[in-house]
């Protein structure tokens, strides 16, 4: 079982997937805490109770490979996570057009507009662990980039 997390700047989407990696489910869209960390006690409580045995967060790289602000963002979500249950892998998988694809999807199933914000980010998270599944799948190698103590330039976390 694992957890997914599409991480913006307003909000958070979160998808899971069942114990066989077979079926991918929306589970809910958390707010982020604009003055704080408040809403990774939401984070906490959904790995308190599904029990993941790995969470994938998707990381928004520009369409040339380079990272923004996004990225660096999706980055520090991962550690936060990674450091407070180092018995869980945390990794991170690119995501480029997943959110493009999630409103797509969305509009093709006939969803308006304006309810798409309610649930685009469930439905990106769910992409992000679908790709993530698909890697696992073909390569034979766990998807991503591990999540480590060690940020890039060797700093501890």
């Amino acid at each position: 079982m694992r957890l997914a997390f599409d991480v913006g700047r307003a909000r958070i989407g979160v998808a899971t997937c069942d114990e066989d990696a077979i079926l991918c489910t929306p589970v809910e869209t958390l707010y982020r805490d604009r003055r704080g960390d408040g809403h990774i006690d939401d984070v906490e409580d959904l790995i308190d109770e599904y029990q993941p045995m790995e969470i994938i967060v998707g990381l928004p790289k520009n369409m040339d490979g380079t990272e923004g602000s996004s990225a660096r963002d999706a980055r520090n979500f991962a550690r936060q996570i990674m450091l407070r249950h180092r018995d869980i892998a945390v990794r991170l998988v690119d995501e480029r057009l997943t959110t493009v694809s999630a409103h797509k999807s969305l509009h093709e199933a006939g969803k308006s507009e304006r309810h798409h914000r309610s649930v685009v980010d469930q439905v990106s998270a769910i992409l992000i662990l679908e790709l993530a599944l698909e890697i696992e799948e073909t390569t034979g190698q766990a998807p991503g980039e591990l999540v480590s103590r060690k940020g890039s330039h060797g700093r501890h976390f």
